[in-house]
């Protein structure tokens, strides 16, 4: 029986699950407040604090670290690479320790995984980071040489999401084409190709507006407000990312929330909810396009997916192209530890960085 610790560092929180195979058997969210967050200058600098708040958790589970298989954290933002599961070496903890590709809480997973690591005797992994990228040439042209496209997205639980509707309808990830539609706070969307995403929007600044996100905008009016005066560099940004699509306009990220708004009549609510689930079946029908429209499956997954109001009218657009799978939410620690269980059982080599 293999034993695997998962680690999954957010903002103001730390995800630990512990697994024997894929059986998660204890899991928590360990919260840090604001005030103890902000007595650190950086990300990088909390690593200690956290790690000591997880070996706490086990000590009080009765989790003995010599006992661990193997421990593998949330992969963070390193260089473009293919997916799948990594070990952690030196180049990998170098990236992040020093934020090369940019700064951000899942940085941190690598770090704490190779450090329990260490003192259990065992290997440390990250799997499918967010930076997976496996575009061919066509995929990077954005329409200007000054600016490529890159590949940002929801990789861990779209290729997870994938791999377990292939094994419900008894076909290997590596032999089919499949769209996935990864559905939260943010949007992503992915042709899968054989096993490889070999284009999707980026998650932060292209395709559907979503609770959050502005998504793709119009880039001449964007360049006004740029240029406007009436907006800081900071104001922006978060006009795309974090008060934009639904927050926007709506006053709030929350779906269910505007859904009951539209079932008790208004009109501006079931608007706006239309319109995003048509900026998401015309995503998934350009993904479409990509695989010349051999498409064995689609699906829809994320948190929003929950909502039957959403995926019933995303089905009633898409479901002429294939087979439309809803797998809602998203458990990253158990898609983690089964990336990790693939090389441990032999079934998948680890890749290195």
């Amino acid at each position: 029986m293999k034993r695997i610790l998962a680690i999954n560092p957010g903002s103001t929180s730390s995800k630990i699950g512990y697994f024997e195979e894929r059986k998660c058997i204890s899991s928590i969210t360990i919260r840090h407040s604001h005030e103890e967050i902000a007595r650190y200058d950086s990300i990088t600098d909390q690593h200690a604090m956290r790690k000591e708040a997880i070996v706490k958790w086990m000590k009080g589970e009765n989790i003995n670290i010599e006992e661990l298989d193997a421990v593998v954290g949330r992969g963070g933002l390193l260089r473009p690479t293919s997916g799948g599961t990594f070990k952690v070496n030196e180049r990998i903890i170098s990236d992040l320790t020093n934020a090369v590709y940019g700064v951000h809480a899942s940085n941190l997973g690598a770090l704490i995984a190779q450090e329990i690591a260490h003192q259990a005797g065992v290997d440390a992994f990250i799997v499918d980071p967010v930076t997976t990228d496996e575009f061919g040439p066509l995929a990077r042209y954005s329409g200007h040489p000054d600016i490529n496209r890159i590949s940002v997205f929801h990789a861990l639980n779209q290729k997870a999401a994938a791999r377990t509707i292939c094994e419900k309808i008894g076909r290997k990830y590596s032999d089919v084409n499949m769209v996935i539609a990864h559905l939260g706070g943010g949007a992503t969307i992915g042709a899968h190709e054989k096993g490889r995403v070999i284009d999707v929007n980026h998650g932060l600044e292209e395709g559907p507006f979503t609770p959050e996100r502005s998504g793709s905008l119009p880039v001449l009016e964007l360049i006004k407000m740029c240029y406007s005066g009436k907006f800081t560099h900071d104001e922006m940004k978060k006009k795309i990312v974090g008060k934009g699509g639904m927050t926007a306009y709506m006053n709030t990220s929350d779906i269910q929330a505007i859904v009951k708004m539209a079932d008790r009549g208004d009109k501006k609510a079931e608007e706006i909810l239309e319109a995003m689930v048509y900026q998401i079946s015309k995503e998934i029908g350009a993904c479409a396009t990509v695989l010349k429209g051999s498409v064995d499956a689609i699906v829809i997954t994320g948190g929003v997916a929950y909502n039957d109001f959403v995926t019933d009218r995303i089905r009633e657009r898409i479901s002429f192209i294939g087979p439309v799978h809803l797998l809602p939410g998203e458990d990253e620690l158990l898609s983690m530890a089964s990336g990790v269980l693939r090389v441990l059982e032999g079934k998948e080599e680890a890749s290195e960085y």
